[in-house]
This record gives C-alpha cells, sequence and structure tokens, in this order.
C-alpha cells in the first residue's frame, strides 16, 4: 500500500543585518561566515537621502556572493528618513521620491522584499496619518509598477507620535490602500512586546498570533526580526538586546523559531553587535536561538 509521506518542513533561515562597506557581497560573505542562511541590509547609508549609484559590477559581486555562498531570500531595510506619514508636504513627497528609489535599488539587486517604518504622524493624528502613509505607498506603487519587490510594513514600538504599534494600524493601511498585493508584513519582536504585547509564554504566544492573524492575517508576514527588548512590556521604547538578554524571554523565542508557520521566512537579528568573551555576538545569538531542538 502506497503511503504518503510527510514532506520535510522548510528549512529555518536565519540572519542578521550586517554592513555593506566594502560592497554588498561582503554583508552576503559576513552572514556565510556566521552560519546564517539570510542577511539584511541597506542598498545605501541609511541616513542620507541620496545614495551613490549600484552599478553592473556591484550586482554581480552581489549575485556571485549569494550563489557562493548559499544564502538566499536577501532582505533591505528602507531609510530611516523616510516618513509616509508625514503631514508637511515636501517631506512627505521627499520620503516617497525616496522609497521609489528604495524599491529601484532593490530590484537592480534582485531583492525582494524591503522593509519599512511607516512613519510618524507628528501631530496629525492616527487616522491621518494612517491615510497618509496608504496614499504616500499608492503613488510609489505606480510608480514602481511591474519591479518585483514587496514593501513590508514593519511593527514598531510606538515611540512619539510613530504608527505601526497596533496590528489595527497595519490592517488600517492594508485596507486602504488601492492594491495590497505588492505589501506585505514585517514583525519585530523588541516592537511588539514594547507595544504591550507579549509572546512569553504558549498562552501568551497564541493569544498575539491569534489577534496578529485576525487584523492583519499571518500569510502577509514575509519577514521576522528576531530581537530581545532592553526596556519592559508596554514601555513603548524601542531599544534591542540580545536574544535572552532582555525582557521578553527565550521562550517566546524558542516557540517562534519551533513554529511551523513560519519556517522558511526570513528571520534577521538586528542585535548589539561585537564580541563577548571570545564569541562573535551573532553568533552568539544564533547558537541561543538554536538551542534547542525545532521541530
Amino acid at each position: 500500500m502506497h503511503r504518503e509521506s510527510t514532506p520535510p518542513p522548510a528549512p529555518l533561515k536565519l540572519g542578521a543585518h550586517m554592513s555593506i562597506a566594502g560592497g554588498y557581497d561582503r554583508a552576503v560573505r559576513a552572514a556565510h561566515a556566521v552560519g546564517f542562511e539570510t542577511v539584511q541590509l541597506f542598498t545605501k547609508n541609511n541616513n542620507q537621502w541620496k545614495g551613490a549609484p549600484i552599478t553592473d559590477a556591484h550586482v554581480a559581486a552581489f549575485r556571485a556572493a549569494l550563489d557562493e555562498t548559499g544564502v538566499v531570500d536577501p532582505v533591505s531595510h528602507a531609510s530611516y528618513l523616510i516618513n509616509l506619514a508625514s503631514p508637511d508636504e515636501a517631506l512627505w513627497a521627499k520620503s516617497i521620491d525616496a522609497m521609489v528609489v528604495e524599491v529601484e535599488r532593490c530590484a537592480r539587486l534582485g531583492i525582494a522584499d524591503l522593509v519599512v517604518h511607516p512613519g510618524a504622524h507628528t501631530g496629525s493624528g492616527e487616522d491621518a496619518g494612517l491615510r497618509r502613509v496608504a496614499e504616500a505607498l499608492d503613488v510609489v506603487a505606480a510608480r514602481t509598477a511591474g519591479l518585483p519587490v514587496t514593501i513590508d510594513l514593519e511593527t514598531t514600538a510606538g515611540q512619539g507620535t510613530c504608527l505601526g504599534h497596533r496590528f489595527e494600524h497595519l490592517g488600517a493601511i492594508l485596507s486602504l490602500v488601492a492594491d495590497s498585493s505588492r505589501l506585505g508584513v514585517c514583525v519585530d519582536t523588541c516592537h511588539v512586546f514594547a507595544a504591550g504585547y507579549s509572546m512569553a509564554d504558549r498562552a501568551m504566544y497564541d493569544e498575539t498570533l491569534d489577534e496578529l492573524d485576525r487584523v492583519v492575517g499571518l500569510g502577509r508576514i514575509r519577514v521576522w526580526h528576531l530581537n530581545d527588548s532592553v526596556k519592559a512590556q508596554g514601555s513603548r521604547v524601542d531599544r534591542h538586546a540580545g536574544i535572552g538578554l532582555g525582557m521578553i524571554g527565550l521562550e517566546a523565542f524558542h516557540l517562534l523559531v519551533d513554529d511551523p508557520r513560519f519556517r522558511g521566512l526570513p528571520m534577521i537579528l538586528e542585535t548589539p553587535k561585537g564580541v563577548q568573551d571570545g564569541e562573535d555576538l551573532d553568533a552568539r545569538n544564533r547558537r541561543v536561538l538554536l538551542g534547542r531542538p525545532t521541530s
């Protein structure tokens, strides 16, 4: 009798944000050297509006590094200067222009996912800010039609007037845009914890993920940011810590890494860099995440 075998679980794709100093390929090779399967990078200086053109040589070196190392599904993060929720016309227009460039640069390098913070309303109010973000994304989508890049709205801690600290904010943007097919979501564990959600044990994990599914849809998630939090739950302060060195608790990360629903998605560390007790901190965080067998 023929029995259908259970398909093997999708491979885990852990990575970290790596510097592009010296070339995009350097970020790929740095991730591979730690043992990561994926990587996140900026395609330009994240604190400047403009970036140097991406040459054919840059593209060739980047793609060759991916091929040679086996690193897959690279992710880019948009500039922190961009504010798609701004009520200021000049900054809003400049942010749209910058997002178009970010999408174009990702497409040039063959990067399929671009993470961006929704933005800050700076006093105009949440509803006005969310409408502003949606309108901006519609413009970006029209100006980059045909480019195979998904813009992933990131959950935020909610500092100041930043939008995205409630799942409802992301759900609202997805419902307000003309076409949400080119939008995804990036969930940051530090940010959701600082925003007030918890995944500390199985019950809290299930509750938070059920709410995210109800409001946004788990199928919208394309990237995870795995970061512990220096500050307490609900503090609305964005301060990343190494895995297990903050206030979230290791159980949350083990539950997430073990969750078959998110296998195959890039899981990116944005934790502090450096060396401690002779061990690279990215390697340490990877080791802690893999500290018990995954299902």
